[in-house]
């Protein structure tokens, strides 16, 4: 004869109390059974959240829970899991917080010019002709010039030290480069890779603000120069 569905929500119900019966008269097991709950509220709430650093916190209160509820109850497998994963959350958390910081003294300084982004960033020394990316590769870091002077080929720009670019490439749909990048002379260059770069734009507005604002520089400018070469022509 088959199981019914409402038997077998019978029986897990019959089992369920069963236990939390057997639980009562052992106060380790109760304090194992609130920890769980706790440590699956917090994972619940985190359905919920949108930044990080929240979700880092609620990581952590659920690392700790299922730690308590592996060594009471106990559940080896439970135990071991969230022990390695409880200094990891607690690790990146630290991270997070250590850039907010820095983050919130750039803003009260007012200096979103790129000195700021410096600790994230790795720089490398280039001789002078040499190409930093080329039209159609793909774009996966940004830049910013420390020393030297810095070609875009294909419009004949200048980039001079303290300035960003690169940053085009984030935001076109199939991530490619749309100019040629090549060292006038020989150049310090810092560089930060696409991951931080996400990192830093969720957690701070104003960074993504400066972001947006770049993109939107440069292609206004491109629009200027488009208009004026068509005007050019007109005016032959």
């Amino acid at each position: 004869m088959p199981v019914l569905p409402a038997d077998l929500f019978a029986n897990a119900y019959a089992s369920v109390m069963a236990y939390f019966y057997a639980a009562r008269s052992s106060p380790a097991e109760i304090m194992a059974i609130v920890a769980v709950i706790i440590g699956g509220a917090f994972v619940m709430t985190s359905s919920f959240v949108k930044t990080m650093i929240p979700l880092r916190w609620l990581a952590i209160g659920s690392n700790i829970g299922f730690v308590c509820y592996g060594a009471l109850h106990p559940s080896i497998p439970m135990l071991v899991l969230h022990l390695v994963m409880l200094p990891v959350n607690v690790f990146r958390l630290k991270e997070m917080v250590q850039l907010t910081r820095r983050i919130s003294a750039v803003e009260r300084k007012a200096d979103l010019s790129g000195i700021w982004l410096r600790p994230y960033m790795r720089s490398n020394e280039y001789a002078a002709g040499a190409v930093l990316f080329r039209l159609g590769d793909r774009g996966n870091r940004l830049y910013l010039l420390a020393d030297g002077e810095i070609e875009l080929v294909e419009i004949g720009a200048r980039i001079t030290p303290g300035e960003i670019f690169g940053e085009i490439a984030f935001f076109a749909p199939d991530r490619r480069r749309r100019l040629t990048a090549r060292c006038v002379s020989h150049c310090t260059v810092l560089s930060i890779d696409e991951s931080t770069v996400r990192q830093l734009y969720h957690q701070n507005p104003a960074f993504g603000f400066k972001l947006t604002t770049l993109v939107a520089g440069r292609l206004s400018a491109d629009v200027n120069r488009l208009t004026e070469a068509l005007h050019g022509r007109s005016a032959a």
